[in-house]
């Protein structure tokens, strides 16, 4: 595999070493403190809410409980200069006067906004700076499929902002009329940017416009805005006037605010085509390069991500090949091997209900088992705080097939691992434990908890190849401790779900990268012939990389520099490498771009050499 420290990310961070500091070198310290304070108050201001979905939206930040993130041009501008702003104060603060933890947290901060500031320069699009903000997902769209308020904030008011009194389900009322405002200010971006030839494709357009009609067309009185508030307004014995409330400004604001971008979107019909790729967009070439380095962190070029994922998956192939030969499947490629055995009956779940009951004990089996072999991989324990929840029924249809994250920083509320139950074929018994060590423990519920025991402003800031590239080496832990020893075709769920992400490398690339210019089907067509996928499965996946260019780069990227940083500690280390040790190291630093977990790891190898 090609990967190498000259593919991270250079720049003024790469000299900050993380050597200890005098005890008496405390006014550095100091000052960083006194900035980073700062910065994270004016991220929660230019972002509210994020505030609410990290659960600091109390006391001296209430205010921000009754405010929306400002999606209008204007906003994103003074999100930009807010940007630029703190780069500069950031770049200026002496850090060799500060302990190496202070300037850990320095680092860190200031390559997200040195990225963060590297994206405001394209004229289009949104850039993710929060990682409770869809941090997860840069795109050169204001409105998509998977992208935009009419997506987004609904969910956010049901799932994140609580009602238990009056107060909250005031701030709820004036975040609905937020939400209109929101609606206008992205409807206005839209035609702006129609006009600077951004124009979704016209699957994706086309896509778009069927949810948003979709949407619009069912009764004000029966929209998820309206009777989440009403039914937990109810709840908490508040006055039923709140859902009057709720209908009205639904019906007198927020509807009108979606007919405008219906309209809008409609008007851009004859401008858009079948392109899949941004690779069609005005400096298309070098946002993807800036989509790439975000999302990885790294400065791989499209050509080495594209080739990284072929030979990542040639090597998993190779894998799996025995495995499926000893349990009989023997003819075909490893794809369509793997597209029979989903389809056996002994690997199936139960058709509705009774599956649905299946499948979460299976969950909370594997769960509990997978706590009791946790201390083998790690010294330092967190709670795992979780509760494991069935997507509502009335958001299940197209919403993925599960989803999971850390509680709130204060851990009165607990992490969750949200699975899709809309049919129980989504899953099978050869994929369904990793999928729950991915998105709860020790995937992302484990590594979030370590995360909040950094300064507030780490919590708030998150990169996508740390993140996910965690959450596939948290699945390659749970192999390591033995989960699938009696139960080989597990093993081979625990593969397939690497190769998936190798795949990613490959379409994500094939479709942005101006060399390859990949339709949207050869997208579709990749996945199913070498991953075994459903076509139609699969297809929503590559809507979603048309969309997000780069982020689906970052987890297999990320598992692999983990994988390669823990292969140097092992051999600079020798006999003294301890695997729970190195975990340690990595999930105790907090979410970090690549770049500064590779210091990261140096510093814990110079301190275990003494």
């Amino acid at each position: 595999m090609s990967f190498n420290r000259r593919a991270l990310l250079q720049g003024s961070a790469a000299a900050l070493a993380l050597t200890a500091m005098p005890a008496e070198a405390q006014t550095g310290d100091a000052a960083a403190d006194r900035l980073l304070g700062r910065i994270t108050e004016q991220l929660l201001r230019d972002y509210p809410t994020s505030a609410t979905g990290a659960g600091v939206d109390k006391d001296g930040r209430a205010p921000l409980r009754s405010r929306l993130d400002d999606r209008s041009a204007s906003g994103q501008r003074s999100i930009k200069s807010h940007v630029r702003s703190t780069l500069g104060q950031l770049r200026r603060l002496d850090t060799e006067a500060m302990s190496a933890e202070k300037r850990l947290d320095i680092d860190v901060v200031r390559t997200a906004f040195e990225l963060a500031s590297e994206g405001f320069e394209f004229p289009y699009g949104d850039v993710a700076v929060l990682n409770s903000n869809w941090s997860y997902r840069n795109t050169p769209y204001a409105v998509a499929q998977n992208v935009g308020a009419f997506v987004e904030i609904p969910s956010f008011l049901d799932s994140s902002h609580s009602i238990t009194t009056t107060d909250d389900a005031d701030a709820y009322l004036a975040r609905m009329e937020a939400y209109a405002r929101q609606l206008d200010g992205e409807t206005a971006r839209v035609r702006a940017d129609g006009g600077r030839g951004v124009v979704l494709p016209n699957f994706l357009l086309d896509k778009t416009l069927q949810q948003l009609s979709t949407s619009r067309a069912a009764p004000v009185a029966q929209w998820g805005v309206v009777t989440s508030l009403a039914t937990r307004a109810a709840a908490a014995n508040l006055n039923a006037a709140y859902a009057t409330d709720a209908a009205r400004i639904a019906q007198q604001r927020i509807a009108p605010a979606l007919d405008r971008q219906i309209a809008a979107l409609e008007a851009l019909q004859p401008q858009a085509n079948g392109n899949a790729g941004v690779w069609d967009l005005p400096q298309g070439e070098e946002y993807y390069a800036w989509a790439l380095r975000a999302g990885t962190t790294t400065n791989m070029t499209a050509e080495e991500v594209h080739d990284m994922g072929l030979e990542e998956l040639r090597s998993l192939h190779a894998q799996m090949d025995p495995i499926l030969r000893s349990i009989g499947y023997t003819e075909g490629s490893v794809g369509a091997r793997m597209t029979a055995l989903g389809a056996d009956p002994r690997y199936q779940f139960a058709e509705g209900d009774p599956g649905r009951a299946e499948i979460m004990a299976f969950i909370e089996e594997r769960i509990a088992d997978i706590r009791t072999r946790l201390p083998r991989a790690f010294n330092t324990l967190v709670r795992g705080y979780l509760e494991v929840v069935r997507i509502s029924p009335d958001v299940e249809a197209g919403a993925p097939g599960a989803y999971g994250g850390a509680g709130t920083i204060d851990g009165s509320e607990p992490g969750h691992f949200w699975i899709n139950l809309r049919s129980t074929s989504l899953h099978t018994k050869f994929d369904l434990a990793d999928l729950t060590y991915h998105e709860a423990i020790p995937g992302h519920v484990w590594q979030g908890e370590y995360t909040f025991r950094q300064p507030l402003i780490r919590s708030l800031l998150g990169f996508n190849a740390y993140s996910e590239g965690w959450a596939l080496y948290a699945q390659q832990i749970a192999d390591e401790l033995g989960v699938y020893d009696d139960f080989p075709v597990g093993r081979l769920g625990y593969l397939q779900s690497l190769a998936f992400r190798a795949c990613r490398l490959v379409v994500d690339t094939g479709l942005h990268a101006n060399s390859k210019r990949w339709t949207r089907e050869q997208g579709v067509e990749f996945f199913a012939r070498e991953n075994g996928s459903n076509p139609e499965d699969v297809r929503g996946e590559v809507d979603r990389y048309c969309t997000w260019p780069g982020q689906a780069c970052g987890y297999k990227v990320g598992h692999s520099m983990i994988n390669q940083l823990r292969t140097g500690a092992q051999s600079a280390l020798g006999e003294g490498y301890d695997v729970r040790a190195f975990n340690d190291a990595v999930v105790t630093g907090g979410n970090v771009p690549m770049t500064v977990l590779g210091r990261v790891i140096d510093a814990y190898v110079a301190g275990a050499l003494g």
